[in-house]
């Protein structure tokens, strides 16, 4: 039986918490990491319902996407239904794990699965993460470099948007000389030594530093290695905010309004006015978007798709996009699909449930 631990630490494998935004709290909120996991039932929101439903099914972690603990708490005398169900779960040995814009923020997280739902191609992110990235530069025996080489790229390094294993090399000349103490892999302690090198050097996500730091180390031949790690001011390509790619057909602007409706079960569309034109080009962003309204504009996007605009944000499309606010809830909803089907990969013979429990707090009176 896996412990709270495997999961969280797999969870932050496809979605680290350092790509979450400053004001975010994801990561384990309540329970302890080193519990036996009885299963995990998934869910877009942690109310007091989810956690009755966890008690029900014997299962004692939630992995939801918002976290339940956003501001802060200061006390806990179950006023407000967050602290009722923080302390419904903290009775009863509940572990609550969030994965929330740190998984919005991933090529493949919640902007894709919208993007799926869609049959976008040529996807690229809307608005890049800026810096964050380091390269790594260090000097290796000609001999050891692929051992080495492949050790980092094992760790994650040297990938660039859809290419992995990418790095450079060049021959050299390097030199040093050990004290009475030292073995050197080549060389006499006391002897200045000159040994034929290859300078190599590779990008990675500075999240990903200490384990590649540790995989240079642990497969270099030298005692004592050098490197450098120079930040760099590079956007990082397959991480940020949105999702923009084109429909796999042109569609008149009301046949991509019945597409929305019919893939995302919605009762209704907030937009802006019909401009009049065939569709192709869409951009998209779960939850709450408005701030990406202008990189949709300048990325050339016709549609966008979102949640969360406010009426005088309808005015900044300006007729130079459709805008469509779907509903908070609607366009994230398959974020807990997204989280199933995740875990049973790495997990299959272990039970990852889905919530039934309706979380949507906006209800539509049609009359």
């Amino acid at each position: 039986m896996p412990l709270i631990r495997d999961i969280t630490e797999f969870l932050h494998s496809i979605a680290p918490p350092q790509l979450q935004e400053s004001y975010d709290n994801a990561g384990l909120l309540t329970g302890n990491p080193e519990w036996e996991c009885r299963g995990v039932l998934c869910t877009l929101d942690v109310t007091e319902d989810v956690v009755g439903e966890a008690i029900n099914k014997n299962i004692n972690l939630i992995v939801a996407h918002h976290p339940i603990i956003f501001r802060g708490l200061k006390k806990l005398t179950g006023s407000g239904y967050v602290e009722r169900t923080i302390i419904r779960s903290i009775k009863n040995d509940i572990a609550i794990f969030a994965i929330h814009t740190n998984l919005d923020n991933v090529f493949d997280g919640v902007n894709g699965r919208i993007a799926d739902l869609l049959g976008l191609t040529d996807r690229q992110i809307l608005s890049p993460l800026e810096q964050g990235l380091l390269k790594l530069v260090s000097f290796v025996p000609h001999a050891q470099l692929e051992q080495v080489r492949d050790a980092i790229f094992a760790a994650g390094a040297g990938t660039i948007g859809q290419y992995s294993e990418c790095s450079f090399s060049v021959s050299g000349t390097g030199t040093f000389k050990g004290d009475a103490d030292t073995n050197p892999f080549a060389g006499t302690p006391g002897v200045r030594h000159q040994e034929p090198e290859t300078r190599f050097e590779v990008i990675l996500p500075s999240y990903l530093q200490g384990k590649v730091i540790s995989a240079l180390i642990s497969s270099h031949p030298y005692e004592e290695v050098a490197y450098d790690l120079v930040p760099l001011a590079n956007a990082q390509p397959r991480a940020g905010a949105g999702i923009v790619g084109n429909l796999e057909k042109t569609m008149e602007e009301t046949e991509l309004l019945s597409l929305l409706k019919d893939r995302f079960r919605l009762t209704l569309i907030r937009h802006t006015p019909l401009i009049g034109r065939k569709v192709n080009k869409v951009a998209v962003c779960g939850g709450a978007g408005s701030f990406l309204l202008p990189k949709a504009k300048a990325a050339g996007a016709q549609v966008y798709i979102t949640a969360d605009m406010k009426y005088h944000e309808f005015f900044e499309a300006d007729g130079q996009l459709l805008v469509c606010d779907i509903g908070h809830f609607e366009s994230e909803q398959f974020t807990v699909d997204l989280l199933k089907e995740v875990l049973e990969q790495k997990f299959p013979t272990f039970a990852v449930l889905k919530s039934e429990v309706k979380t949507n707090p906006v209800n539509y009176y049609l009359g």
